[in-house]
């Protein structure tokens, strides 16, 4: 199986969903994200908030799949078993899942307007997604030498999380933010659904995440 840290895996477990570790903290980190919604909203900024959320939405959607491959074979790829105010699945606490819910807005931010401006000859929506991607992987590794955030399998490192976690996640943020607000509703709205229903069912139901 080739395990770097199976205890991870158990202490992520053990402070699942528990009040025990909660920090008043995160009531005003949680009023500063919805003010950094309501300011987009409040100025018009309906992209980036598209953006936001759609990158928002694929986070729980791939935080609910890494919860699954935990139940099912015994160990998630990634666990956060120490360090949270609240751990909201066995690998993203409350801090991390607050720093999500804005970090696609980020990205819309700072990429040009124009969709067709290229940069180093690449498209600016594929080179922003994939440089944002890179950059989320390298702090990764930063955070994999803390005891707050772990690695679990071998195999599992920062070439994998860059090609099928990030990479997704900053691509979501970057090409929604260029849809048709019927495209985005759908798009957000689909993904909201699908995590809804796993989470009642998975988390509620069968308590297996």
């Amino acid at each position: 199986m080739n395990l770097n840290n199976p205890e991870a895996t158990l202490q992520a477990l053990n402070i699942l969903r528990s009040g025990a570790t909660f920090q008043w903290y995160v009531i005003p980190l949680l009023v500063i994200v919805l003010y950094i919604y309501a300011n987009e909203y409040e100025k018009g900024n309906y992209r980036v908030i598209a953006g936001g959320l759609a990158l928002y939405m694929v986070h729980w959607f791939v935080e609910i799949v890494n919860a699954l491959i935990q139940h099912f074979s015994g160990h998630a790829l990634w666990t956060v078993p120490t360090g949270t105010a609240f751990e909201i699945m066995v690998g993203v606490g409350i801090e991390i899942s607050l720093m999500f819910s804005i970090a696609g807005m980020v990205a819309c931010k700072v990429m040009p307007k124009d969709p067709t401006v290229k940069i180093l000859g690449i498209n600016n929506r594929l080179f922003f997604s994939v440089t944002n991607a890179a950059f989320a992987s390298i702090l990764e590794i930063f955070l994999v030498k803390t005891p707050a955030f772990v690695w679990v399998y071998g195999w599992w490192g920062a070439f994998t999380v860059f090609v099928t976690v990030y990479i997704p996640f900053f691509a979501a943020a970057c090409y929604v933010h260029d849809w048709q607000p019927k495209a985005q509703k759908l798009f957000i709205g689909s993904l909201f659904a699908v995590n809804a229903v796993a989470l009642i069912i998975f988390a509620g139901i069968l308590k297996w995440i």
